[in-house]
């Protein structure tokens, strides 16, 4: 068999999808563990100048795999998401209403990506799919880059949910074992804090 026969390329598109399917579903975990064990009020609050806040990060998340692994390829997404209807206010999808419970919006991801999941299983990796709201010259992209695609947008808002739920409560890091950054028995947080401003300083 040739080095580059259809065969071949069919195996690195499925190596590469699954690769990128698995390091999403942990993208999930992430995203997850950063509402844990924060009150309503804490995780609608909003922290930042633009509003930021966790719980509108992940509705927002929802309707982006939604988007993109359901209506991109004609499998539109089965819960209603009225806050992408033309008559909703800009950035409705950034924020959480008194009438959404917490609970509803967590389900509403969870089922956002077994939606997805679902998608991936019917879908192989090179099949284009049509996302209206993109250029024309560019609306038919490849589940594959869809996945990196999504991908990017989800780790791009997991580090907008680590600054924000620090600003909460200071509890960082993309999971309860994450071993990837100093724990508190490892250094003095306050410390190392008043180093960094020192040095700010230094040049102010």
């Amino acid at each position: 068999m040739a080095p580059d026969s259809p065969d071949d390329a069919a195996t690195a598109n499925d190596a590469a999808k699954g690769a990128l399917i698995e390091a999403l579903a942990r993208l999930q975990e992430a995203v997850l563990w950063k509402l844990d064990g924060i009150s309503d009020y804490d995780l609608r609050r909003p922290l930042t100048a633009t509003g930021s806040n966790l719980l509108g990060i992940v509705k927002h998340l929802a309707a982006v795999q939604a988007g993109y692994f359901g209506q991109c390829f004609g499998r539109p997404f089965p819960h209603p998401m009225p806050w992408f209807e033309p008559q909703a206010p800009v950035n409705a999808d950034m924020w959480v209403t008194p009438q959404e419970s917490t609970a509803s919006i967590i389900e509403l991801y969870r089922a956002s990506w077994e939606h997805a999941v679902e998608t991936f299983a019917v879908t192989p990796g090179d099949r284009t799919g049509l996302v209206p709201w993109w250029p024309a010259d560019r609306n038919r992209p490849s589940l594959i880059t869809l996945l990196v695609h999504v991908s990017v947008e989800t780790a791009r808002h997991a580090g907008h949910l680590d600054i924000v739920r620090e600003l909460i409560d200071e509890r960082a890091g993309r999971f309860a074992d994450d071993r990837s950054m100093p724990h508190d028995d490892e250094i003095d947080w306050a410390a190392y804090r008043a180093q960094v401003q020192e040095a700010a300083d230094a040049v102010r």
